[in-house]
């Protein structure tokens, strides 16, 4: 972020597309698994959307480390089956 002015430069973002990739991800509603990206149209239109996939899908491929932590610690429990360590985590999350 504090280097975002030669990025900012380097891709010929206006001030606005700045403001809206700054604040991806910054306000996520905490019961939803979603994550937030921004796309532009070469200064034309730019917007940012979420994209919102399964307890299981999101449990996969995050990379948030405590949420990396607690399904290796659950595959562990569960003799290294990692699907079902996932199934168990995203189940109990929904609940």
């Amino acid at each position: 972020m504090n280097r975002f002015d030669v990025i900012q430069s380097l891709l010929g973002l206006t001030d606005k597309e700045k403001g809206q990739i700054l604040s991806i991800n910054m306000a996520n509603h905490p019961g939803r698994f979603y994550k937030e990206v921004w796309f532009g149209l070469g200064g034309v239109q730019s917007a940012v959307y979420a994209t919102e996939v399964s307890g299981e899908e999101y449990l996969t491929y995050t990379t948030e480390e405590t949420e990396k932590m607690e399904v290796f610690k659950k595959t562990d429990e569960l003799g290294g089956d990692y699907e079902l360590a996932i199934k168990q985590i995203a189940e109990s999350k929904r609940l």
